[in-house]
């Protein structure tokens, strides 16, 4: 269980996919609104010119000294929905994040959003 205390200290670590490649650096932890649990990141990727922030589960996740490294091969996140380094998630898209990776998308019964920033 990864604990939401400690996901302070995960900023500007490297992400690497099970085999160990770099995906990119990690931004910011999105946590389940329903838990309050860490349920995924978003990992700035691109060029130095045009980063972008992909989004990437992390179920399974595992954090290294200087790394975290997700279940999910780097194609696979470079693929991710995105957003611009200075955006916000609509909540809109959340649903297709999910849908990228497979994963059953469970907003709150008034609508509420399933992640939030922390």
């Amino acid at each position: 269980m990864i604990h939401a205390a400690d996901i302070r200290e995960w900023r500007n670590r490297n992400v690497v996919d099970p085999k160990g490649h770099k995906i990119g650096v990690l931004e910011a932890i999105y946590v389940d609104t329903t838990t309050d649990e860490p349920a995924m990141a978003t990992v700035r990727t691109g060029l130095p010119t045009r980063h972008q922030l992909a989004f990437v589960p992390l179920d399974e996740a595992i954090v290294g000294p200087d790394y975290v490294k997700v279940s999910y091969d780097k194609a696979l996140v470079k693929k991710a929905p995105a957003i611009g380094m200075d955006d916000i998630l609509p909540a809109g898209a959340e649903e297709a994040i999910f849908r990228h990776y497979d994963l059953p998308y469970q907003p709150g019964a008034g609508g509420e959003r399933q992640l939030a920033r922390r």
